[in-house]
């Protein structure tokens, strides 16, 4: 933030003033001091977002019952502050910076992620540490590799007799024993000991011979992998908020009186959303459902994500709905062949954008505390990347639709579902592809938490 505001601020590194509508350009030099900082941005909110949710939910004792409880609160609250940020940003930063310039619009970011990190050291002597248990990645290699050495021995039918360290503490530093589980025992051939191995009494190569714990540790990413992976098309649902829905938005009714709402200024209810709906859910919601279910938290984390996923069918048909609305208008008024707006409030997006946020409320937050609690101790960080990894892919599932779309309806010199002008298209059809895509999804996710076995730890 600190180079985006000197770029912005100093007249060197920012292109020159426009005069007109004649606008320099700016310099390789100016260019490369901006994009530095956009980079470093990345680097630095690829280190946080996965470490932030996982640290925060380590200060709170699995032990303690009232700890427990009060560690799916937190997830609730992270996210919520999340959005508090979101908010703030997306309004009175704008209005920062298209009113005051932009030099003051990034420092006073850059000033407030000065102040979070001196609040952030100086918690040091409160936080309860784990203790780093090395790479992930170079275990899970690893079991692979040991596993494909011993590929012709036998995986004894007595787990008993597989490798594990004599002592109750894992081998892992910060990680506690994983009872070993039936699933996959093609893995298990890493911890079977050979006949050399126990004369020597050398256990000391991972490459070659791998504790139960560490065998059990991909077995439980491979098994998570299912689940994660329906969080993809969840998020192809999600990227709409900023393309779809924009364009939808174009062609409805922007003003109220004198005042024109910009289409993607809507977004904010989505935000707006999820800020009312985390306080229902964690004051509300979690006390009923707890009464019923018998469960801490009111619904288990599969639970939830199930309940997000059907919410978000419901978005992408209210969404379809408010189009079909949106066409007969256009039809009935002939504008089908103009490209202009169609005189229906943009306010009826609402109830989409309410409903995107109320599947994000408990989707999002879901995946936070699943990847969370169901990831081996020693992992968490890793998982926590592995569920923002799917806001990324889902994008890219969304641009992959889009084009497919695009070329499958245009095809023998037609406008397509989605042709510039958005009368002459079917958006709705898009949007109830996108429906049916999501309850498909909720169908295999439902077939996935069935077949999904919780992690044991010793």
């Amino acid at each position: 933030m600190c180079t985006l505001t000197l770029s912005a601020s100093i007249p060197a590194l920012k292109p020159v003033e426009c005069v007109g509508s004649l606008c320099p350009s700016a310099t390789p030099a100016q260019y490369a001091v901006f994009f530095f900082g956009l980079y470093l941005i990345a680097l630095g909110t690829g280190g946080i977002k996965p470490c932030v949710s996982s640290f925060g939910a380590d200060q709170f004792d699995d032990t303690d019952p009232k700890e427990r409880v009060k560690k799916g609160s937190f997830f609730n609250w992270f996210y919520f502050s999340i959005n508090i940020g979101a908010l703030i940003s997306s309004s009175l930063l704008v209005w920062i910076q298209d009113n005051a310039g932009w030099g003051l619009g990034f420092g006073i970011p850059a000033l407030f992620m000065g102040l979070a990190i001196g609040s952030f050291f100086s918690g040091t002597p409160l936080y309860r540490f784990q203790k780093p248990g090395g790479s992930p990645i170079t275990r899970m290699c690893q079991v692979l590799v040991a596993s494909f050495r011993k590929w012709n021995l036998k995986v004894p039918e007595d787990s008993s007799l597989l490798y594990e360290t004599g002592d109750k503490h894992s081998a892992i530093e910060g990680s506690r024993k994983l009872d070993h589980s039936d699933e996959l025992k093609c893995l298990d051939k890493a911890a079977v000991l050979t006949d050399a191995e126990i004369k020597s009494g050398d256990f000391s190569n991972p490459w070659r011979l791998c504790t139960i714990t560490q065998v059990e540790e991909l077995k439980i990413l491979i098994r998570m992998f299912p689940i994660w992976a329906t969080g993809i098309v969840f998020s192809a649902v999600y990227a709409q908020m900023s393309t779809m829905f924009v364009e939808q938005g174009m062609m409805m009714d922007t003003s109220i009186g004198s005042l024109t709402i910009p289409p993607a200024s809507l977004s904010s209810f989505d935000v707006i959303s999820v800020i009312f709906w985390v306080p229902i859910y964690d004051r509300v919601i979690v006390p009923i459902a707890r009464k019923f279910t018998g469960k801490e938290r009111g619904f288990s984390e599969l639970q939830r994500m199930g309940i997000g996923l059907f919410i978000s069918v419901l978005c992408m048909s209210a969404a379809a709905v408010v189009e079909i609305r949106r066409l007969q208008l256009a039809k009935e008024l002939g504008l089908v062949d103009k490209e202009v707006a169609v005189p229906l409030s943009i306010f009826w997006q609402i109830p989409q954008y309410f409903l995107l946020g109320a599947a994000e409320v408990c989707t999002f937050i879901g995946q936070l505390e699943f990847f969370y609690d169901q990831s081996p101790d020693a992992m968490r960080s890793l998982c926590s990347a592995f569920s923002l990894l799917t806001t990324s892919l889902g994008n890219y599932l969304s641009s992959f639709i889009l084009t497919l779309v695009t070329y499958f309806t245009t095809k023998g010199g037609q406008p397509g579902w989605i042709p510039d002008n958005l009368n002459k298209g079917h958006l709705d059809y898009f949007f109830w592809l996108l429906a049916g895509l999501s309850f498909l999804n909720m169908l295999v996710y439902n077939v996935c938490t069935m077949e999904y076995k919780h992690k044991k730890s010793s």
